[in-house]
């Protein structure tokens, strides 16, 4: 970050960080991981669960919190736009301001309950700092993608509930699709479509990436013994890591491209 951006970025700090919730967020990941790793023995199977917690709820907040955030902040932004500050500037300004709280809340509230049962210094330490690391890129991708929501609809409403059903369909719905897909190919090869499905969901993709190569894999289900067998060297991990990060550039650019154009 330049330090000409540092004056700009405090006061959208601020903002995303005087709401409360955040503060809870983060608690509330703490106490699930502690009940995980007090009842659950803090084996494989801890892991996954806290990872399925991440994949549902980080989601969730990145594209609410993102695209409230961005609407709430109007009048600062309109504000800012009066200033001598390029377009360009200010979008990274607001999605720093965004991002970065929620992204630190999820990885301090993921980490913290490991770090207490002394888990960050064995063997497992790798896959729980990539877990915070799933965290955080997850609360990247929510939050472009909540701003390209919040840009193209003006009314918040309709943008909280278009961002509630991306939510909807990719979390709780996508697995039911892939499922389709299966049954409609009946004996005819699937892997191609599902393996496209598959890309289409940053949820599914980090969930697979995560997992891939690891005692859990078995717990991936249909997709995920199909990507352990087609992707589950080093080459089909580094596919994977690509789709992941299009799918943070993709989406901010959209964004920041709707931001430029976009008549306050």
């Amino acid at each position: 970050m330049t330090p000409a951006l540092l004056p700009l970025v405090r006061p959208a700090l601020r903002e995303a960080l005087r709401g409360r919730w955040l503060l809870g967020l983060m608690l509330g990941l703490m106490l699930v991981g502690e009940l995980l790793l007090r009842f659950g023995g803090g084996g494989p199977t801890t892991l996954v669960s806290m990872l399925d917690v991440v994949l549902i709820l980080t989601p969730l907040v990145g594209l609410v919190f993102g695209t409230l955030q961005l609407h709430h902040g109007r009048e600062f932004t309109e504000l800012l736009l009066a200033q001598p500050v390029r377009r360009t500037r200010l979008f990274a300004v607001l999605y720093l301001g965004a991002a970065v709280p929620l992204a630190a809340a999820l990885a301090v509230g993921v980490l913290a309950p490991f770090a207490w049962h002394g888990n960050l210094g064995g063997a497992g330490a790798g896959r729980v700092l990539a877990l915070a690391g799933a965290a955080v890129v997850l609360a990247l991708v929510s939050t472009a993608l909540a701003f390209v929501i919040a840009l193209a609809a003006d009314d918040r409403v309709r943008a909280l509930g278009l961002a509630l059903a991306l939510w909807l369909v990719a979390a709780v719905l996508w697995d039911g699709l892939l499922l389709l897909v299966a049954m409609g190919f009946g004996n005819r090869p699937i892997e191609v479509p599902l393996l496209v499905l598959l890309g289409l969901n940053p949820i599914d993709l980090t969930r697979v990436l995560l997992l891939l190569g690891t005692d859990a894999a078995a717990l991936l289900g249909y997709t995920g013994a199909l990507a352990q067998r087609v992707l589950g060297d080093a080459a089909g991990r580094a596919v994977l890591g690509v789709l992941l990060t299009g799918w943070l550039v993709v989406p901010l650019v959209a964004a920041r491209r709707a931001f430029v154009r976009k008549d306050f």
